[in-house]
This record gives C-alpha cells, sequence and structure tokens, in this order.
C-alpha cells in the first residue's frame, strides 16, 4: 500500500512540474499598451482556427525557402469567436510578421502572400510564456478568459480580433485584443 502511495505521488509531482512548465499556473496580468506597426506576410484562413498552426508553418517555409527571409513571429489575427461562430465560419489571418531587415523584399512577395501593416494603437495586451505547442493550449485555456474579464470589468465591447504573436526568440506569447468602448 505504501508503495501505491509514493507512485501516486510521483505521477503528481510530474504532472505539477509538467503543467508548471508549460505555464499552467501562470497568473495572466492585461494591461492597455500600444503596440503594432508590424510589416505582416499572411493568408485568408476560414475554417477551424486549429488548422492555423499548419499554415502558419506553411507560410514560415514558404519565406524561408523561396524568398530567403528568415521570420522568428508568426502570427494569428481570429475574428470571431468560436463559442458563437461554426466552425466552418471561422476567420483569421494567418502569417508571418516580416523583420525590419526584411522590408526591402516584401514587394515581391505580394503575387504570394497579402501583405500589409498591422495597425499602430491602443489594445488590450497580455502575454503567456511560449515553450512548445502545449503553451498555445494552456496560453488560450488561461488568457482568453483573462482578456474577456478585463473587457468586461473596464466596459469594453466584447467584439474585436485578437491577435495571437508567437514571439519564438522571447519565448512568449502575445495576445492583443482590440478594445472598442
Amino acid at each position: 500500500m505504501k508503495t501505491a502511495f509514493v507512485i501516486i505521488g510521483a505521477i503528481i509531482v510530474l504532472i505539477a512540474v509538467f503543467v508548471a512548465y508549460y505555464g499552467g499556473f501562470k497568473k495572466v496580468e492585461c494591461r492597455i499598451e500600444e503596440q503594432g506597426g508590424e510589416t505582416l506576410a499572411y493568408k485568408e484562413m476560414k475554417g477551424d482556427y486549429s488548422k492555423s498552426g499548419k499554415l502558419m508553418d506553411e507560410i514560415y517555409y514558404s519565406l524561408l525557402n523561396d524568398h530567403g527571409i528568415e521570420t522568428y513571429k508568426g502570427f494569428g489575427i481570429y475574428y470571431d469567436n468560436p463559442r458563437e461562430t461554426e466552425k466552418s465560419q471561422l476567420r483569421s489571418d494567418v502569417g508571418c510578421i516580416i523583420e525590419e531587415k526584411d522590408h526591402s523584399k516584401v514587394s515581391q512577395l505580394g503575387e504570394h502572400f497579402n501583405i500589409k501593416t498591422h495597425p499602430k494603437k491602443s489594445y488590450i495586451v497580455a502575454e503567456f510564456p511560449y515553450k512548445g505547442k502545449i503553451s498555445v493550449f494552456f496560453g488560450l485555456m488561461k488568457v482568453y478568459p483573462a482578456l474577456n474579464k478585463f473587457v468586461e470589468k473596464n466596459g469594453y465591447n466584447k467584439d474585436g480580433a485578437v491577435m495571437e504573436i508567437s514571439d519564438v526568440p522571447n519565448k512568449k506569447i502575445v495576445y492583443r485584443k482590440e478594445m472598442f468602448n
């Protein structure tokens, strides 16, 4: 019986370490901050948001292998609430942020990708650690409720897109929610 308790205890400790490593116990703080101004290479996507990671990877490798542009930040801009919109009707823009050193190459990308500058303005911002794809899952579970609570508490309109930026060099995911009063 004692051995069973030790094994169960060890499993619980391992699960707790796993969850902590990927950010499962991280407290999410929301703030208002001016951000934006990035150059985006992306494709429009309609359908299940869970497929955005695959499209982001395809765009990353196309930029790298076909155009000689290495990017370090992927993004998704998600326009619809998946709790209120059928999966097949969900709209998003998915792609990569073009580094400033490669801005001179942007003109050659127009026939392969949509290109735009993300508006620089005030957003509701939250960050979450990025330590792999499991962090994305924990981020969804923790950040969106925190954003919704912040919006409700401060009287902002719940509508508006959310941009998720996977910032690989800084090992974090930045969430930006549009603000409407």
